[in-house]
């Protein structure tokens, strides 16, 4: 991760959260006020955003000290207790909320893609995530996806060349599309056609993509498109892509499996700070 795209992040939503002061706890606590607690998982998790929580709490008071008992990627168990804190109250206080939106998002999303990566096992099949994320915390989520266990599709349009439904229709089809494509990109970068049906499949196959994406395919289609490709390229599934199919989509032999399920609708794990 960026460390001062990060630093920017967390300051803007300090300065969203605080404002021009908290005025509940500036008003209980004086300045030289200290207290201790620590943080409870309230399910299984997977940790996720240790390093953004503890960074939160530094940006307001150097003061606070966060000392986690585990690393990132740590299967966390329900009712225990994974890290100590202790420092300022208005601090700690203060930036409570907004280090635990962080923690509890990016641990949710860690847990989730464990989930489908539990799924998948004993296929070959790589789960990926996908562009569906919160804007701003891109960066953040897609780090969670790989704590999870979980691999990045591209960060974002400048990563690589990825032909989809819009682009074949306005340029006239995949060859075409493929073809102005590789007038005026760099040779280095690889190029992904997605297709909606075995006749688009036949079309990328001759025109040497990298990886052909079936996209919101028929589990049989799917099946017929990889026998199809037979090995050619790399083979990606998208599209109505829930943990309740994982499994299923894996035994095609597809080599990718994107969802937008991994971080887009998510939910944020259960995570309570408690001071003594």
């Amino acid at each position: 991760m960026n460390i001062l795209a990060v630093d920017d992040l967390l300051r803007q939503a300090l300065k969203e959260d605080i404002g021009f002061g908290d005025a509940t706890s500036e008003a209980i606590f004086d300045a030289d006020h200290f207290s201790s607690g620590i943080l409870l998982a309230k399910q299984d998790m997977v940790l996720a955003g240790m390093q953004v929580f503890i960074r939160t709490f530094a940006l307001l008071d150097e003061r606070v000290k966060v000392v986690p008992r585990y690393p990132d990627g740590t299967l966390i168990k329900c009712g225990e207790e994974f890290a100590a804190i202790e420092g300022p109250t208005r601090a700690i206080l203060s930036a409570e909320r907004v280090a635990l939106n962080f923690l509890q998002r990016m641990s949710g999303i860690a847990t989730q893609t464990n989930r489908f990566i539990e799924a998948a096992k004993g296929y070959d099949a790589v789960i990926v995530d996908t562009r569906k994320t919160t804007p701003g915390l891109r960066m953040l989520e897609k780090y969670a996806v790989t704590v999870g266990g979980g691999r990045n599709h591209r960060f974002g349009l400048d990563s690589m060349v990825m032909i989809k439904d819009n682009h074949i229709k306005a340029a006239g089809g995949i060859r075409a599309a493929v073809n102005r494509v590789r007038e005026r990109v760099s040779p280095f970068i690889k190029i992904e056609v997605e297709a909606e049906s075995l006749e688009q499949v036949k079309e990328a196959l001759t025109v040497d993509v990298d990886v052909i994406m079936l996209d919101n395919m028929p589990l049989e289609v799917i099946k017929q498109a990889v026998e199809l490709i037979g090995g050619q390229v790399l083979v990606e599934v998208s599209g109505n892509v829930s943990l309740e199919r994982v499994a299923e989509l894996a035994a095609t032999g597809v080599d990718l499996i994107s969802s937008g399920a991994l971080t887009h609708s998510v939910k944020a794990a259960d995570i309570s700070m408690r001071l003594r």
